[in-house]
């Protein structure tokens, strides 16, 4: 029954993206980019290639099926300094309650702060003197079941809420599944992120006034003025497949541990992905990682379309409040490398009671 359950998730995720899929000629013309981004400190040293490793709230970015992860109760916030010297802020605040046995239900809120932008006008293209925060926001509810030490399935719904000035705004819901089989040592993940129906702009700042001309009918009332409205097309969702794999082999009585992973990513709108990361335990307190990401073009500047070039790197140090207590605090670090600007700098707080 487990198998043809996995089997039929396998087949039913191919087909759904298969549907949204787009193709070369239409790279770049999504919308919503900041579902891409991902402002946990933990996972994003990986790069996110951890489909079937990652746990606990890092799994609503990446594959919702890791929420089974969650022993009782989990609490996260992050905070990521994107392209460093851009001031683009990724702020991440989770948490995630394991209810009864086999589900976990997560909640995970990340905000865009692009700091103050001035106005300009065709007359004054230094300013104003005027200033505006555009606000992007997304809010996600996940729940995850285990229906063995094996095999885990999740699925989240993601609120989108992008207000580019105050008079401009647009709303909309993305959906992502997962799924992980885990058996020991290998570890097989699955995740279908950012389906949803096409977004649209709206507000009082598309309209405009104009005046109507004279014709030969209505010489007389020619040239009134009148408010128009700029007709405004929708937008698709960067919608994305990700299949990965992994191996995690111990040592020293299980107090070392070192994975490795392989994952690939099938974007709609964008170059397709694959990568290979490696992460290093001692005792499960102290980790290091990094991965390297590439896709077509990635280590030529002439061809790269990224502004991240592949490598990323980070680590983790948690310590449990007592001696053998599940109960753990966590500080979590990564480093991804961009040109032009300083990198991607990420930082996070975790707490696991």
């Amino acid at each position: 029954m487990k198998k043809y359950l996995v089997l039929s998730f396998i087949l039913l995720t191919v087909f759904a993206f298969d549907m949204e899929a787009g193709n070369p000629d239409r790279q770049g013309q999504a919308g919503a980019y900041e579902l891409l981004l991902n402002p946990w400190a933990r996972s994003s040293g990986l790069y996110g290639l951890g489909i079937g490793h990652v746990k606990g709230l890092d799994a609503l970015r990446i594959n919702p099926a890791g929420l089974t992860g969650i022993n009782k109760t989990e609490l996260s916030i992050a905070n990521t300094f994107y392209m460093q010297g851009s001031d683009i802020r990724l702020n991440g605040l989770g948490v995630g309650q394991r209810i009864g046995e086999n589900g976990v239900l997560g909640l995970s809120i990340m905000a865009v702060d692009f700091g103050e932008i001035p106005v300009t006008t065709v007359n004054q293209p230094e300013g104003n003197g005027v200033s505006f925060e555009p606000l992007f926001f997304n809010l996600g509810i996940g729940y995850a079941h285990a229906f063995s030490e094996r095999i885990s399935v999740g699925f989240t719904t993601r609120l989108i809420s992008e207000q580019g000035t105050s008079d401009v705004s647009a709303t909309g819901l993305a959906f992502d599944a997962g799924l992980q089989y885990n058996t020991g040592g290998l570890n097989i993940g699955i995740s279908l992120r950012n389906i949803g129906v096409p977004m649209k702009y709206k507000g009082t700042g598309f309209a405009y006034t104009t005046t109507s001309p004279s014709s030969t009918l209505n010489p007389v009332n020619g040239n009134e003025s009148y408010t128009a409205e700029s007709r405004i097309r929708t937008f698709d969702l960067p919608s994305v497949f990700n299949i990965g794999v992994g191996y995690d082999m111990k040592f020293s009585e299980d107090k070392q541990r070192v994975s490795i992973m392989a994952a690939f990513t099938s974007n709609s709108y964008s170059k397709d992905q694959f990568g290979l990361g490696l992460e290093y335990a001692f005792n499960e307190m102290f980790m290091i990682r990094a991965g390297f990401r590439y896709e077509d073009g990635i280590t030529d500047d002439a061809k790269r379309t990224n502004v991240h070039t592949g490598l990323a790197a980070g680590a983790t140090l948690q310590v449990p409040f007592k001696k053998d207590s599940e109960s753990k605090f966590g500080i979590d670090y990564s480093y991804k490398s961009t040109n032009p600007f300083n990198g991607t700098h990420a930082i996070g707080i975790r707490l696991a009671i």
